[in-house]
């Protein structure tokens, strides 16, 4: 696909995210799949989630301090290459046959951690190398990419590989690192850092001031979202989101063997449904933020959400599962274009890592959270009790926020409104990226 007036570091950044996101669908395939081959205890296999998820709540808000006092391009290419190498480590574990629980949820915990500064930092490169006016443009190119590459391609790929030889989608995938690594490198337009200015405007422009405490900058990060009334609420909103969406998708792995009878590839093959229906989504997303506020999407999202688990928890057929997750794909490409643009237009270039971190802290936090409870529903109640607990909770989010998305929301920094009303909102409580929650296997694209 072509990307017309984004400009030359926009096209390698963009190709380093297919590449590296390819790689990632194969193994969001085989992970769940190498842990149910070493264990059948659903307990442990939704801690696999949790392990890798983790790193956002303990390193979050540190990595968002950090990426704003550094180079980010030269940032994620050394970690790019870091998290070729510990995939590398997994390779060659799962290759001789010593891939135990304790080995997996290292590299797990190691990888996460790695992705609190890789996926914060790549966050930021977009609206600094992409002006404000073509963010829409960028940004559906990085979810198209991602809707077909990691979930539709990727999923089946990585299951089909596994079953072939299980270390190969492991071997792809850190291959697919280091290339990403390499196509980064390749930018040279990426506007350097900016000192590290409060929340309150940036540093004077004769000198980046005084040398700041990690702690300032944290705080400074914390305190301009929380005065932002619309970013806070989509952020507590897509948080508990992300809780009941993990609860059920940490276990789809079991879901579809038992439940619907699938085999490792048809596993692969369930996990590309949601791919098809993103693709969908994204085709017809400027036409729905053209034909309604975007109040009725964000609340149109929360019900969608809802009948997800639902749906999912009555299912009994592939078929059946297959087209409820198509129709949550949809869902989760369009609520992903109005989030990802309106924060990156609205947060100022010096506090973006802060900001993201803080948000992405919480988006993924959830996933954390929900990772917790899927496995020991699974051992209580059966394979579909996570949806049905799901299926409840998400009832209570959208009574929660249906009040406060009905309000539309402001014009973004730059002029543009998101989706189609202007007017005010006020905060409520109410990520995990770009959508309504953020399941590991699940997760929304982070361009």
């Amino acid at each position: 696909m072509a990307a017309p007036g984004l400009g030359r570091d926009f096209r390698a950044l963009w190709a380093a995210n297919s590449v590296s996101t390819l790689g990632d669908g194969m193994v969001a395939a085989a992970a769940p799949l190498l842990v149910a081959s070493v264990s059948d205890d659903p307990v442990l296999i939704g801690l696999a989630v949790f392990v890798q998820q983790l790193p956002w709540l303990l390193f979050a808000l540190v990595s968002g301090a950090v990426i704003d006092r550094l180079d980010k391009r030269r940032l994620i290419v050394a970690v790019d290459v870091s998290r070729g190498l510990l995939t590398g480590v997994l390779t060659l574990a799962v290759w001789w046959g010593h891939a135990s629980i304790p080995v997996i949820y290292a590299v797990a915990f190691l990888l996460g951690t790695c992705e609190t500064l890789a996926e914060t930092a790549a966050s930021t490169l977009v609206p600094a190398v992409v002006a404000p006016e073509l963010l829409p443009s960028a940004n559906s190119r990085l979810h198209g990419s991602y809707f077909v590459l990691n979930k539709f391609a990727g999923r089946p790929a990585g299951a089909s590989l596994f079953v072939l030889a299980a270390a190969l989608p492991f071997g792809l995938d850190a291959a697919s690192f280091l290339v990403s690594a390499l196509l980064v490198a390749t930018m040279r337009g990426v506007r350097a850092p900016a000192g590290r200015p409060g929340p309150d405007g940036p540093a004077p422009a004769d000198g980046p001031g005084p040398a700041r405490s990690i702690r300032a900058d944290i705080r400074d990060g914390l305190r301009w979202l929380w005065r932002e009334p619309v970013i806070r609420m989509l952020t507590l909103a897509l948080c508990l989101m992300n809780v009941t969406l993990t609860a059920g998708f940490s276990i789809m792995v079991l879901y579809a063997r038992d439940r619907l009878g699938l085999g490792d590839i048809g596993y692969g093959f369930l996990l590309a449904a949601s791919a098809v229906g993103g693709i969908l989504g994204a085709l017809l997303a400027p036409r729905l933020q053209s034909w309604f506020r975007a109040s009725v999407l964000l609340r149109a999202g929360l019900v969608v959400e809802t009948l997800t688990h639902v749906g999912l928890a009555l299912a009994g057929t592939a078929a059946a599962a297959f087209c409820v997750l198509v129709a949550f794909g949809v869902h989760s490409s369009v609520f992903a274009g109005i989030e990802t643009t309106f924060r990156q237009r609205r947060v100022p270039e010096e506090l973006r890592g802060r900001v993201g971190s803080v948000f992405m802290m919480f988006a993924i936090g959830g996933n954390a959270v929900g990772a917790l409870i899927g496995g020991p529903l699974v051992s209580w109640r059966g394979v579909a009790a996570p949806f049905w607990f799901s299926a409840v909770a998400m009832t209570a989010v959208t009574a929660l926020c249906w009040r406060p998305f009905g309000r539309n929301l402001p014009a973004a920094a730059g002029g543009a409104a998101v989706g189609a009303g202007e007017a005010e909102a006020t905060g409520g409580a109410g990520a995990g990226g770009p959508a309504p929650g953020t399941a590991s296997g699940e997760a929304y694209p982070v361009p």
